[in-house]
């Protein structure tokens, strides 16, 4: 009991934004008339965002279970990349990140590591190539919204891969992914007036993965620090 009050008085800030997105949520799903099943999702996402705060591993494992239900929901927005690589990368990627978070872990996190230039410039060449294959793809099968489909489901699997592989650079590519979900969460709000809790998601989203970005650079540096004790 003493050790979970502590840990809400350490995460009182995130908590109290889930409470403010939860209530919001809830709100304009009622007025919009969102479908509940589509709502499910991005209420526990809340409490991944939480997690995620502070670079938690937990948050892998319960974010791999919930890129199921995400899955079914892209799809029934037509979102056919997205709904893939929630279903077949999103989900095992956090589900084996949280083995290997678990084996190498650092306190509620894990040891970090950083990319090389070259390791960067491979992945720039990677991903020009991948969005173009997939943008021409997608305009074959006539999908909607195929600039943010295809961007932010690219981003969602270089995050991934980042993140599985304890690379550091993974808290920032996020904030790109997080941007690119807004963006199409947006897209979608302006057919479809109910995606506005999905907008508001993506809001407490982006900056959870902001203050996620300060606790991974914090975390690294002070295993930094330690090694050099050594």
């Amino acid at each position: 009991m003493k050790s979970q009050c502590q840990w809400i008085r350490q995460n009182r800030f995130p908590l109290s934004l889930s409470l403010i997105a939860m209530i919001a949520i809830l709100w304009t799903g009622i007025v919009y008339d969102q479908h509940v099943f589509r709502m499910i999702p991005i209420c526990v996402s809340l409490l991944v965002g939480v997690l995620q705060t502070k670079a938690n591993r937990y948050a892998c494992l319960i974010g791999g279970c919930n890129a199921i239900l995400y899955a079914i929901v892209y799809l029934s927005f037509g979102l056919y990349a997205s709904a893939a690589s929630a279903l077949f990368i999103s989900c095992p990627f956090q589900l084996v990140t949280f083995v290997r978070w678990n084996k190498r872990a650092y306190r509620h996190s894990t040891e970090f590591r950083s990319l090389k230039k070259k390791q960067w410039f491979l992945l720039a060449i990677i991903f020009i190539f991948s969005f173009l294959g997939m943008y021409l793809l997608l305009s074959a099968m006539s999908s909607k919204h195929r600039f943010w489909d295809v961007a932010a489901t690219l981003v969602g699997f270089f995050v991934s891969v980042l993140t599985l592989l304890r690379y550091r650079e993974y808290s920032w590519l996020i904030l790109v992914s997080s941007a690119l979900g807004l963006g199409m969460n947006v897209s979608l709000m302006l057919e479809e007036p109910a995606q506005v809790t999905y907008v508001i998601y993506s809001i407490h989203s982006a900056i959870c993965q902001v203050l996620q970005f300060r606790s991974v650079r914090s975390l690294y540096r002070e295993q930094q620090k330690n090694k050099d004790r050594a």
